[in-house]
């Protein structure tokens, strides 16, 4: 595992557990200044699901270079709740860590269900890999990436082994089944 990625893990996790109440006395609220964004049909959910949080992430999308061209490598954000407090770290797999009830929740990108977003990365719709807790991602079966900012390779040729982070803020929402 890269060192890089445990030493920004480690720091978002010190970072959000600073004020942090314990596991079981607080539920995350999904952020509510946040207006609706409209959704691209490429990326809308499956019927039979229901919204189970929304969250605002602010972090950096890291590139490599191989072959001269930059790569996406990883993604590190945190996203905060309603009160802007930091209570989910976002890393590669991509998985999603809550740092108030430690659920988390991996996920892969659907086949096709993307939608291009001019300089940014683009909005997705990714489905559940692997979930694990009871808490806030303990049933979650999908994730979309939305209303994207930044982030996105820079353009030209590269050293190989060079990597560069490039800042991006979105919109996670994450989703379960009704029933």
């Amino acid at each position: 595992m890269n060192i890089r990625l445990l030493v920004g893990a480690a720091a978002l996790l010190g970072l959000a557990a600073c004020g942090t109440p314990t596991a079981g006395t607080a539920t995350p609220t999904p952020v509510a200044q946040q207006q609706d964004v409209p959704v691209a049909a490429a990326v809308q959910v499956p019927a039979g699901q229901k919204l189970v949080g929304k969250y605002q992430a602010t972090g950096v999308q890291t590139y490599s270079c191989q072959g001269n061209a930059w790569k996406g490598l990883e993604p590190t954000a945190t996203l905060v709740d309603k009160d802007n407090k930091p209570i989910i770290i976002h890393s590669r797999g991509p998985v999603w860590i809550s740092t108030v009830d430690g659920s988390a929740v991996e996920a892969t990108p659907v086949d096709g269900a993307k939608n291009d977003v001019k300089n940014a990365v683009p909005e997705l719709l990714l489905k559940t890999k692997a979930a694990r807790g009871d808490g806030l991602f303990g049933k979650v079966s999908y994730v979309q990436r939305l209303a994207t900012e930044g982030g996105v390779a820079p353009a030209g040729g590269c050293k190989a082994g060079a990597q560069t982070s490039v800042a991006y803020k979105a919109l996670y929402t994450f989703y379960a089944p009704a029933n």
